[in-house]
C-alpha cells in the first residue's frame, strides 16, 4: 500500500436505536469516537417487515404516494 493515502482505521463504539453499544473498527471520526445511528436492523422497515412507520418529516412520502396512488402503494 502506498504511505499517507489511506484514512485511519480506528476503534469506535456504535449505538444502536434502542441503546445497545458495540465496538468495531472504521475510517469514522476519530479512535474512540461514537457513532449514534438513527436508523438500523432494529427500526428499518426492510428489516421489520414493515412494522413501524416512515416518518415523512419533509413531505417526500406525501408526494411520492399522491404521484403513484393509482398504483396501489400503500404506505
Amino acid at each position: 500500500m502506498k504511505k499517507g493515502i489511506h484514512p485511519d482505521y480506528h476503534e469506535i463504539t456504535v449505538v444502536r436505536t434502542d441503546g445497545s453499544r458495540y465496538k468495531t473498527r472504521s475510517t469514522y471520526g476519530k479512535a474512540g469516537d461514537t457513532l449514534t445511528l438513527d436508523i438500523d436492523t432494529l427500526s428499518h422497515p426492510v428489516w421489520t417487515g414493515g412494522q413501524r412507520r416512515l416518518v415523512d418529516s419533509g413531505g417526500q412520502l406525501s408526494r411520492f404516494n399522491k404521484r403513484f396512488k393509482e398504483f396501489g402503494i400503500k404506505s
